[in-house]
């Protein structure tokens, strides 16, 4: 899907009036300065053998922390509405630590950036768990803490990033901390991560906030074939990845037979999850293809699915893939908006895209300007068949530390040096500003 060097793409269509434009990170993919916080699940987790691939941590990542005013410059020169980042909470445990989100935010105002803090972004306090209730009230006092310091300069909140994943990677297969390898005993985990959000509405309501989402994972399901068994298989696969995690948000329930698996009074958790919304954030990549089971076990996309599931990942073929190895479907951000207002429909408040974006090397990244192009096409063909979506942001400002895949994927309009942490705009970046100036 690359450009042609130098041939710009046709200029973006006209996007409403309002909508926000920014940018992504997550605190320990950038933050460093591991010896100022507590530690988290992913230091734990990164310390064992053969788990990330280049064998690195996140111990300095970008640096962040320390070099937060050259980060926030760089916002200001891309020219976008709002910056969203997230607060780690081991960070805030430690003493002084929220010192830095208060430098953080007072700098994003006065560069005329909008702060949007996610307040869960994976890196668990070491010494919390998921599978454990208490997790969720924690959760909710942390985010008191957090509101009641920053909420006079910080209007719009999320409250988790991607439940799903950290559901799936980090408790059911065990790719991501904690590495728990639990299958379907993780299901727990997503619902005192759910208990936990809808704490963290109330909590941030009771401080005066007005603006709240989250951020969800979710893309099309495609079943490998018209075979009732793919369909079948296909189907399981939407439920646990989409519904599971969309359904109690915004229907006040869970999907058939699943309610019944979760722990303790779930009628009365799904009063406080469903906690009504002020717009519903989607993290969008790529579709999933899903086939019956198999016998073995299979790999898609790096991670390492076993055998003994209802459904088996297929590769995706027809499409160019990012460095990563994700397929390159635009046409999927269409059809998933398309599809949650149809399933949804006055339940779904105003959607914000949270996360969107792809790995790929080099400084003149004609290949993520394409992707970059594409993907804001096909978001505005749903603008354009009626969903109301009210803001883009990209993943992500910096090349980081990518999870278990350490520093071998380069996500970021902006290209870092991790020997140096020399920070060199890339040609996206400089496409990204351009097309953010003609909307104005």
């Amino acid at each position: 899907m690359a450009t042609d060097a130098g041939v710009p793409p046709s200029p973006l269509p006209r996007f409403p009036d309002g909508f926000l434009w920014g940018v992504s990170t997550s605190a320990h993919q950038i933050e460093g300065a591991a010896d100022e916080r507590e530690p988290s699940v992913w230091d734990a987790f990164a310390a064992g053998p053969g788990r990330i691939r280049d064998g690195s941590t996140a111990a300095v990542a970008c640096d962040h922390v320390h070099r937060h005013r050259e980060d926030v410059a760089l916002l200001a020169g891309l020219g976008v509405d709002a910056y969203r980042f997230s607060v780690s909470w081991p960070r805030v445990l430690a003493p002084g630590g929220l010192d830095f989100y208060d430098r953080l935010v007072d700098d994003l105002c006065a560069a005329g950036v909008r702060p949007v803090p996610t307040l869960f972004h994976w890196d668990l306090p070491a010494r919390l768990d998921w599978r454990e209730r208490d997790t969720a009230a924690r959760f909710a006092a942390y985010v008191t803490t957090v509101a009641e310091r920053l909420g006079d300069r910080v209007h719009k909140w999320i409250t988790l990033n991607e439940p799903a994943e950290h559901t799936l990677l980090g408790h059911a297969l065990g790719v991501h901390a904690p590495g728990e390898r639990l299958l379907f005993d993780a299901l727990p985990v997503a619902h005192h991560q759910l208990l936990a959000h809808g704490l963290a509405v109330r909590a941030l309501r009771a401080a005066g906030a007005r603006d709240i989402g989250i951020a969800n994972s979710h893309g099309p399901t495609w079943a490998a074939s018209r075979a009732e068994t793919d369909m079948a298989a296909a189907d399981s696969y939407d439920i646990l990845l989409n519904r599971l995690f969309a359904d109690p948000l915004l229907l006040r329930r869970y999907p058939s037979g699943l309610g019944e698996l979760m722990p303790g009074d779930v009628a009365a958790d799904l009063e406080i999850i469903a906690e009504p919304l002020d717009w519903y954030g989607i993290n969008y990549y790529a579709p999933a293809r899903v086939g019956a089971p198999q016998d073995a076990e299979t790999e898609i996309g790096g991670v390492r699915v076993p055998a003994g599931l209802p459904f088996t990942l297929r590769e995706i073929e027809g499409y160019p893939v990012t460095d990563f190895g994700w397929p390159v479907v635009p046409e999927g951000l269409t059809e998933l908006l398309t599809g949650f207002r149809d399933r949804y429909g006055d339940r779904l408040p105003p959607v914000v895209v949270t996360e969107n974006g792809c790995a790929y090397e080099g400084l003149d990244d004609q290949d993520r300007i394409a992707y970059l192009d594409g993907h804001l096409r096909a978001l505005h063909r749903a603008l354009t068949a009626g969903v109301d979506v009210r803001g883009y942001f990209v993943w992500s400002l910096l090349d980081n530390w990518e999870w278990a895949e350490g520093y071998t994927r380069r996500f970021g309009l902006v290209h870092v040096d991790y020997a140096t942490q020399r920070r060199t705009p890339k040609a996206s970046y400089e496409w990204f500003k351009e097309a953010l100036r003609a909307q104005r």
